[in-house]
């Protein structure tokens, strides 16, 4: 499992990239001030650190620079968050050392992606690329999703929606809490829009005598089977 540090002065937003990371299987912790990173960091190296640029006791900034000055972390992913989206400081946060560079607000999806993809070049054996559950299979890289060795052709939304859901069976999304993790808190959508995607996924992915691995919760929302695994295929 990936360690993640997520150094964040803005709660909101600490606590909505622990929730989306967490949900794919990584070990979070966030902290609030840049000293107080510092210090954790010189006890304990994360597999990746997600840094916003302003914070109160230590700039991000200046905490990159720290981590590239020792050994123990010389090579330690970072992903920078800022609000300064001018190119002259996305050149300056990446020459400071920083791996990846994404500006507020952000797509939580796009941070997802980004932070798998640095994991996957620095720690490849800690990000898994397949997932499977029963016959069904989605490949990360490619964007592919097989059920029995068919190929399943998916919208963009709908393979996200499924990739989102898969990544933690069992557990329950409200609809809120998919848009947010799916189409990302920037953007708005109306919460029916979950269900007419939610409809067309189910409606891609079964065939007549498929069993349904989305489980409709009344009340809660939506989620994968956690007994699709065990039970089909």
């Amino acid at each position: 499992m990936a360690r993640v540090l997520i150094v964040e002065d803005e709660e909101a937003l600490g606590l909505l990239l622990r929730y989306n990371l967490e949900a794919e299987g990584y070990d979070v912790e966030v902290v609030t001030r840049g000293d107080e990173a510092d210090t954790r960091l010189k006890e304990s190296v994360p597999d990746l650190l997600i840094l916003d640029w302003m914070l109160p006791g230590l700039s991000g900034i200046e905490l990159c620079r720290r981590l590239r000055a020792r050994p123990e972390t010389e090579r330690l992913p970072i992903i920078m968050l800022t609000a300064r989206g001018e190119e002259s400081e996305r050149i300056r946060g990446l020459a400071t050392g920083a791996d990846d560079y994404v500006v507020k607000p952000f797509s939580t999806p796009e941070l997802m992606a980004r932070a798998r993809a640095i994991l996957r070049r620095a720690r490849p054996e800690l990000v898994s690329t397949v997932l499977r559950a029963g016959d069904l299979e989605i490949d990360r890289e490619t964007h592919r999703v097989r059920r029995s060795g068919r190929e399943i052709h998916l919208g963009p939304t709908e393979y996200r929606l499924l990739e989102f859901l898969m990544q933690s069976p069992g557990r329950v999304y409200s609809r809120e809490q998919l848009l947010d993790g799916v189409w990302g808190m920037d953007v708005y959508v109306d919460e029916r829009t979950v269900d007419v995607h939610i409809g067309r996924l189910r409606k891609a992915i079964n065939r007549t005598r498929d069993r349904d691995p989305i489980r409709t919760v009344r009340g809660s929302g939506y989620a994968f089977d956690d007994q699709f695994t065990a039970s089909a295929g």
